[in-house]
This record gives C-alpha cells, structure tokens and sequence, in this order.
C-alpha cells in the first residue's frame, strides 16, 4: 500500500494541532496533579483531539478515504471544528479549576501553565484547520464544510455546555416554564445532532423529503424555540416576581469553579448565544444552495 504524504497548508496545522493537544494532556498527565473530574474532561478533550487528528492523518496517508465508512468530505472538518471547541473549553476551564488561586512556581503549577497555553495553541491550529477546509463561495463541497454545517457543530456544542450547567444542581425542574426550556434544548440538540450524523454518515439522501427544506424548515423553528427560552430563562431564575434571584449571593466566587448563581446567568448566555447561532444558520439556510452533501 503506497504512503502519500503532500505537503500543504492543511498538513502542517493538522500536525501542529495534533502536537499541540498531545504536549497540553503529556504534560498534567506528568505534573499537572489533577485532583477532580475537571482535570479527566480537559484531558479528553485534549486526547480525543489528538487521536482523532492522528486518524485523520494516517487515512489520508495511506489513501483509505473511499474505505472509510463516513464521507470523507464531512467528516475531517466536522471534527476540526469539534477538537477546537474541546480545546477551547480545556483552555477556559483548566486555568478556572487550576490555576485561579494558587500561586507560586513550583513544577505543578508550571506544568499547569504549559498545559494551558498549548491548550490554546491547539485551539488556535483547529481553528486553522477548519478555516483551510471550510467551503469557498462557488466551490462545490460537503455540507458540513459549509457555514450552516459549521454552525451546527457550534449548536450541538453550546446545548451540550447547557445540559452540563442545567443538571449540576438540577436547575430545569422549578416550574413547567423551566421544563419548556430544557425541552427546548433537547430537541434542538438531537435534532442538530441527527443532521450532522446525517452528514458524515452519507445518509440524507434516505430521507423521503428535500434535505434543504428540511434543514430551512427545521432552523425557522430552532429560531422561535430558542427566542422563548431565551425569554423565559431569565425571567423566571433571575426575576424575584417568579421565584428568581436578582442578585450574586456572597458566598458565590469564594471557591473554585462557579457557583449555582454563576450557573444560572451562564444558561441565559449561552441561550442567547445559541439563538444568534441558529439565527444565522437560518439566514445561511435561506441563501445556500449546494449540488451534493
């Protein structure tokens, strides 16, 4: 089996991105000495990217594309885009649990802050990477390489940062109003998530129905659920009329992490964030019009 390795700007941000992410979870691996679960989920992230990029490079080097069992014009930039927001995230997160408060330079704290600055170099060449391999105008592409595709990932992504702040204290059970937007998230998720396995999985063409309607149907309704839990949420956690708390408590910022409080007032952001995400993805649906997924 030959070995094809051209080199390109594509390449080189691949490698980059893949060293980057393996230096950042190698060195808290060796000194970092992570002591909670934030550790091992910044750990993941920088690993799952790094194996994946790994196999990302190995299949194109040895010209398995046709072989591989997803569509090879979906799949490497669906999880570009995915590896930078993990690193992303690790990069937020590992110096919020990990570096805030301690000071010093004992070998711990600096493996920790190599960790996190490689953290956001790999972020950084991911990003490259999905610049590189996103769709240019009249270039005929996966969907998912264009910019409702990548707009997508960031959707799924953002719902998932929600369900992880709405379950830790369970914060979704106070009233029906507060059921309706933890609704609102789940169907919006699996809903996006079904049309990115769709995607990479090669499998709209199953589907008894246009695929473009089908995504400009679906991101009109997205806009309008999004719009009332965007609503919704603050009113009903933050309005001291319905039950809410307008104020930081005291004792939020004493200890790592965030708070309850902090929680809260992050859904409400990232509700509104993931409805200017959708927003955009319905004027892109509108606009789009592409000749294959």
């Amino acid at each position: 089996m030959p070995v094809v390795l051209r080199s390109s700007p594509l390449l080189w941000a691949r490698v980059a991105a893949m060293v980057f992410a393996c230096v950042a979870f190698s060195v808290a691996l060796y000194g970092a000495y992570l002591t909670h679960g934030t550790g091992d989920w910044c750990i993941f992230c920088w690993s799952f990217s790094f194996v994946g990029t790994l196999l990302i490079i190995l299949v194109e080097m040895f010209g398995l594309q046709t072989r591989a069992p997803v569509s090879w014009k979906n799949f490497p930039i669906t999880f570009a885009c995915y590896a930078s927001l993990l690193c992303l995230s690790a990069s937020i997160i590992f110096p919020l649990y990990f570096l805030k408060g301690y000071a010093g330079r004992s070998q711990m704290i600096n493996c920790r802050i190599v960790s996190t600055v490689f953290s956001c170099l790999a972020t950084i060449a991911y990003l490259s990477e999905v610049s590189l391999s996103k769709a240019r105008p009249g270039e005929v592409a996966g969907y998912m390489a264009t910019a409702p595709g990548l707009l997508k990932v960031c959707e799924t992504f953002v719902a998932c940062i929600i369900f992880v702040f709405i379950s830790e204290p369970i914060s979704y059970d106070q009233n029906a109003a507060t059921n309706w937007c933890l609704a609102v998230y789940c169907i919006c998720f699996i809903l996006s998530a079904a049309i990115i396995v769709m995607c990479v999985g090669e499998c709209t063409g199953c589907l008894p129905f246009s695929f473009a309607r089908f995504l400009s149907t679906y991101a009109l309704l997205a806009v309008g659920l999004y719009l009332s839990a965007t609503i919704i949420w603050p009113i009903y956690k933050f309005d001291t009329n319905h039950g809410g708390q307008s104020h930081r408590p005291n004792n939020c910022g004493s200890g790592t992490g965030l708070c309850a409080w902090d929680k809260l007032l992050a859904i409400s952001v990232l509700s509104a964030l993931n409805f200017i995400l959708y927003l955009a993805d319905l004027i892109y649906s509108a606009r789009l019009v592409f000749v294959n997924v």
